[in-house]
């Protein structure tokens, strides 16, 4: 069963560090070993994700803006409005993106990116 939930603070903290511009807070939120799963690319590890974080996100000034978290079945989902001045050929607009985390501890072992399934409203 899902519902609405607070947010965790490795969550929060890797949202926070996108908006903010801090790739070295962003870096801290993740475990050595974790993996991340973006358009359709696996990228794990330390080095990979910072690398990943570098050229898909603080490259293109990317911004999340919350729109909705829920927690199902040990997992933080966070669905969030996409902006930034990378390439938006052929994605929606607005770009609504489901951000699955698996967090253990205080850091974040999985992170899964993928297009929302949720309406935007009007």
């Amino acid at each position: 069963m899902k519902e609405t939930m607070t947010i965790p603070q490795p969550a929060t903290l890797f949202i926070d560090s996108v908006n903010n511009q801090n790739p070295k807070n962003l870096h801290s939120v993740f475990a050595p070993d974790a993996v991340v799963h973006d358009a359709g690319r696996e990228i794990r590890g330390s080095e990979a994700i910072q690398e990943w974080a570098e050229n898909e996100i603080f490259a293109v000034n990317v911004s999340l803006e919350i729109l909705d978290a829920v927690e199902h079945d040990g997992e933080t989902l966070v669905t969030v409005k996409v902006d930034g001045t990378f390439d938006r050929t052929g994605l929606p607009d607005p770009l609504l993106m489901d951000q699955c985390f698996t967090i253990v501890g205080e850091k974040i072992v999985s992170l899964t990116c993928r297009l929302s399934e949720t309406k935007p409203s009007h």
